[in-house]
């Protein structure tokens, strides 16, 4: 089923018997637990297209199956974006698929991932209920918050059918400063950007050096770029090379096994040895990794409370989850509110739930 309206999308949840798999573009499919294989499919990209901006008022609201790429170039027209630049973007991630899945890239330094840039949500619940949460405007304190619930839920509570996010405006220039380092002399090497106050955008680990992106007026960001090199050895890169070194950072999420770790920013170096290659967030505490195999992801898990697995090579039984931990029993209670009857993403958590 492809819906096209919210009209059609609550049809198609209220009239279908047994359970239901939400998909996007496809390009996390592969990600948690395998889904049913008797689970009929709704999918959202039908469900495309701004519904209401204005970019005075820095937000925007659109259909979930919108390709956040797609987005971008809209935005950019008034000189504004969403702050969000996961690797999966330019494969046609889409709105509502990000959201589901909480993914983000090295924004999340300083913006967060989806889940700070989520103000309002629309959904279709297991009944066929359509709910909303939050609004239009920022500072929205109304109503329960379901947008920072169905972050990360992975279509088992409901299906985005909108979602209103937060705009930022388009930086005039970057700068990004790489500085060589390995993963133990990253902890130092962030330690002293961030002493300086000179406020990166991002902040990433990858491929043996540390880079530093910052955004704002050419003066601005020439500026910083040069004082960092006065607490650290390193090179301003110039665009070509900017370019190259973050297309490296999305590289990472296309080798054959990848997972998403999630542990205190000094473990990184742990974190670290496990991976064949690994792109962090250092300072945030969040790391896409690739390994060789299962026994390093069971090994991750071993040490690491929070690991996903994000990309398995094609037949593997790789499980998608490792060993409960506390909040489990929490989203198994949430998940018996929202969907009693079990119908969303089954398989999604398994063996949580």
């Amino acid at each position: 089923m492809r819906p096209a309206t919210l009209a059609e999308l609550r049809d198609a949840v209220r009239d279908t018997d047994g359970p239901l798999l939400v998909c996007g573009a496809g390009t996390a499919a592969g990600w948690a637990g395998t889904p049913s294989p008797d689970a009929a499919r709704i999918e959202t990209t039908g469900l495309a297209g701004i519904t209401t901006y204005n970019p005075d008022d820095m937000t925007v609201a659109v259909r979930a199956g919108t390709p956040l790429a797609w987005l971008q170039a809209e935005l950019a027209s008034h000189g504004q974006r969403i702050a969000l630049d996961a690797a999966r973007v330019p494969a046609g991630g889409t709105v509502g698929g990000l959201v589901a899945t909480a993914d983000s890239g090295p924004l999340r330094h300083s913006h967060g991932g989806p889940r700070d840039l989520v103000i309002g949500v629309t959904v279709v619940l297991a009944d066929g209920t359509v709910a909303r949460s939050g609004g239009h405007v920022i500072k929205n304190v109304a109503g329960y918050d379901l947008g920072k619930l169905f972050c990360g839920s992975f279509g088992t509570l409901g299906v985005l059918a909108e979602v209103v996010l937060r705009v930022h405006p388009l930086p005039p220039a970057t700068r990004t400063v790489a500085l060589p380092c390995d993963a133990v002399e990253a902890l130092d090497a962030v330690g002293r950007v961030l002493a300086a106050r000179l406020e990166p955008v991002a902040l990433e680990w990858c491929d043996g050096s540390l880079l530093a992106r910052y955004e704002g007026g050419p003066s601005s960001v020439e500026r910083r770029a040069s004082a960092t090199l006065l607490h650290s050895a390193g090179t301003v890169l110039d665009p070509t090379e900017e370019a190259e070194a973050w297309r490296r950072v999305s590289e990472v999420s296309d080798e054959p096994t990848v997972v998403r770790c999630g542990t205190r920013p000094d473990q990184f170096p742990y974190v670290a040895k496990h991976a064949t290659r690994v792109t962090s967030s250092v300072a945030v505490g969040v790391h896409t990794v690739a390994v060789a195999g299962a026994a390093e992801v069971e090994r991750l898990r071993a040490e690491f409370e929070h690991v996903t697995l994000c990309r398995r090579p094609p037949g593997s039984d790789l499980p998608a989850w490792g060993r409960p931990h506390a909040s489990v029993p929490l989203m198994r209670a949430v998940k018996q509110q929202f969907d009693p009857a079990g119908r969303l993403g089954v398989g999604r958590f398994a063996p949580w739930f």
